[in-house]
């Protein structure tokens, strides 16, 4: 999309990560830091320089501070989502209403179209104006919440299946990205039955994203229920509002 035709709203900045206190007090223990005197780099005799300890500690603390939320997506706002069309602004007004208004809201959000159309910036969004206000707000991409969850069966890992699903049960309010992305096996339907019923049961609101719609788009595309299975697709219209963008793919703009 040409950038003379790309649109902002005027929403007013929500807090950014590196804000929160949480993020400053790890810069504030970098800067005192009496290893590395805010360098992040110490000497260690014999050994040569180092990361030091310090650092370490301010990235926990801002990827905790994150939420889940990838790299990729750490400067997506609500601020600087673009809108192109009606569809979009529905869902960024919907979005923004859920997270500011949280926790006087009904249900969640099923944001769903292609790729690119904006889903998961939005989802980001509304985990970062979330914890901004102090709430419980987890991000986690399906296909790699089933990764770890796999390498937990690994013996020589220090995790559990319950250490990687506990955080994602318990969230006061979760983003499941990319909904029915991974392949369909029982196996990974067992488990989103098993995540999508027990925050169904205990009233915890959910988002999802999803490149999956209701209606065939065309002969080759699954439809949502067909990708999750009908229990879980009854579940999401009880838990979410859904909400379907449009658009071109935004990415392909970067190789005009």
């Amino acid at each position: 999309m040409a950038k003379e035709k790309q649109k902002t709203h005027n929403l007013r900045a929500v807090p950014s990560p590196g804000e929160t206190s949480a993020a400053a007090r790890a810069i504030k223990e970098i800067d005192e830091c009496p290893k590395c005197f805010g360098a992040g780099m110490e000497v260690v005799e014999g050994k040569g320089a180092r990361i030091c300890e310090c650092r370490k500690s301010k990235r926990l603390a801002l990827r905790d501070n994150l939420g889940g939320i990838p790299r990729l997506y750490e400067k997506c706002t609500f601020e600087n989502y673009v809108l192109s069309n009606p569809s979009q602004k529905k869902a960024m007004t919907l979005a923004f209403i859920f997270a500011s208004q949280y926790p006087a809201v009904d249900q969640g959000l099923l944001l769903m179209g292609s790729v690119g159309v904006g889903k998961t910036h939005l989802a980001v969004s509304i985990v970062k104006l979330l914890r901004g206000r102090g709430i419980d707000a987890l991000f986690t991409e399906f296909g790699s919440l089933l990764k770890s969850i796999r390498e937990s069966y690994n013996s020589e890992t220090q995790t559990s299946e319950l250490d990687v699903l506990n955080p994602v049960l318990n969230a006061e309010v979760l983003v499941l990205d990319e909904l029915g992305a991974s392949k369909p096996s029982d196996w990974v339907r067992e488990t989103l039955y098993h995540i999508i019923n027990t925050r169904y049961s205990e009233n915890r609101f959910t988002i999802f994203t999803t490149n999956f719609l209701d209606e065939r788009a065309d002969s080759l595309r699954e439809t949502l229920d067909e990708r999750v299975g009908v229990p879980i697709r009854s579940r999401l219209f009880q838990m979410c509002k859904t909400v379907v963008l449009s658009g071109d793919d935004y990415r392909t703009s970067f190789n005009r």
